[in-house]
């Protein structure tokens, strides 16, 4: 995939934005519905956003880190996605309202009890942070920097991809959310 950047983050953020609204609506939720689920071994509403939560522990340190090592770009800037990074964002990305289901890692999976709105807001702020990052990806060149991936320190990923995944990871369990109170 190869994209300017300006395009690539027009787009992350309209995503982020829809993510946003819809975190908002699940707010107006009951507890109860929030933590309704079909099946013992599905995740309710807030265990898709808590999950969601960790990987935002993980990763936005990380990107914010390697934005302030670089130095902003004036002019066009072209984004080429890597071979595993591209791999990893088509592999999350929703098609069509449908997802393919893979297994979580067991540390980024929400642990304990029921959970309440506080997960929803520091979801928001996370999204929040997210965007401000977003917009600060526009002048540096998302090629350059590269960021681990929570899979392992030895596999990184360049800003980029990472900012897909992020971004397309987030669409995915929002998805999953509303389907668990719709």
């Amino acid at each position: 995939m190869k994209a300017e950047n300006q395009a690539l983050i027009t787009t992350l953020l309209s995503i982020t934005e829809k993510s946003i609204s819809e975190a908002v609506y699940l707010k107006t939720l009951s507890s109860e519905q929030l933590n309704f689920k079909n099946h013992h071994h599905q995740w309710n509403a807030l265990q898709c956003l808590e999950h969601l939560n960790l990987y935002g522990d993980f990763y936005l340190p990380k990107i914010e880190a390697q934005i302030l090592t670089q130095k902003p770009v004036s002019g066009k800037l072209s984004f080429k996605a890597g071979m595993l990074g591209n791999y990893f964002a088509n592999m999350i990305q929703v098609k069509g309202n449908k997802v393919k289901k893979y297994k979580a890692m067991k540390h980024m999976t929400a642990q304990g009890g029921l959970l309440d709105t506080l997960t929803i807001e520091r979801f928001l702020k996370q999204q929040e942070l997210l965007k401000a990052l977003l917009k600060q990806c526009l002048y540096i060149d998302l090629n350059k920097s590269k960021v681990e991936t929570a899979l392992s320190r030895f596999i990184k990923l360049n800003m980029g991809d990472t900012l897909r995944f992020m971004v397309y990871h987030t669409e995915r369990h929002m998805l999953q959310a509303l389907n668990m109170v719709n």
